[in-house]
């Protein structure tokens, strides 16, 4: 009986993966062989170089690309060659994104905005999810700006309600790119915290890309890629140790 990747307490997989742009001579292969599993209730950082692959892997674990060969689960869901339209409704219902470019809508307010995911499914916070929802409110320092829309927000204070989005329908999976990359060191600290706090106490599965060892330290587990590969699958790592791998990576090319 094949093995279901909730089985290994997996919330997503990628096996054997290969992502190769072009063809002939000109062809640029971003993945090469990668396959990595993502746990329920841990948060992951993905490091690596500029131009390493870590992005192109975030996207096709996400179902927000596909791959040239290899399979992709999320939870125990085949999405390989899986048609829009399901795909869609996979990554509505268990996947949350945080990405550097907010994608909020122009038109909702904050609180509109982060309760964005619900208004697609069709559906209302429940009493849990709404108290969850207003923690998240209160910890992001959000709740004075409620009825204010994307264009009268700071870069940051749009991270933070994409943020809020990503979380507050508790999806098994939440990939973030570069989440800190707008936001001061005070408040980085409370939204790698709160990241952390997602997977360890509502077992969602963290999936972080950054370059910044500071934000990575605070991940229970740090895998490298360079070149199309994975290098480097470390528990935590401090600050400086997490730089020493990657920058060793750097001046190895």
């Amino acid at each position: 009986m094949q093995t279901k990747p909730s089985d290994l307490g997996l919330v997503a997989r990628v096996t054997d993966l290969t992502k190769t742009y072009g063809s002939g001579p000109a062809a640029v292969t971003a993945l090469d062989g990668v396959s990595l599993g993502v746990r329920r209730g841990e948060f992951t950082a993905i490091m690596g170089p500029s131009g390493s692959g870590k992005s192109t892997l975030m996207h096709i674990m996400a179902g927000l690309d596909s791959p040239t060969t290899g399979r992709v689960w999320i939870g125990d869901e085949e999405i390989t060659g899986m048609g829009d339209a399901a795909l869609t409704l996979i990554r509505r219902r268990r996947v949350g994104f945080v990405f550097q470019a907010f994608n909020l809508v122009p038109t909702l307010d904050v609180e509109a905005n982060v309760t964005f995911p619900f208004e697609l499914d069709g559906r209302r916070p429940n009493t849990t999810e709404r108290a969850w929802i207003d923690s998240l409110i209160d910890s992001l320092g959000l709740r004075p700006r409620l009825r204010h829309r994307p264009a009268e927000l700071s870069g940051g204070q749009q991270q933070r309600v994409a943020i809020a989005r990503a979380l507050g329908a508790r999806p098994a999976l939440v990939f973030a790119d570069e989440p800190t990359g707008n936001l001061d060191s005070r408040t980085s600290r409370e939204v790698l915290a709160l990241l952390a706090t997602a997977a360890a106490e509502y077992g969602q599965g963290i999936v972080m890309v950054t370059h910044d060892p500071v934000a990575a330290s605070h991940a229970d587990r740090i895998v490298v890629v360079n070149d199309g590969r994975i290098v480097a699958d470390e528990g935590r790592l401090t600050a400086a140790a997490a730089s020493e791998l990657v920058l060793g990576l750097e001046a190895a090319r």
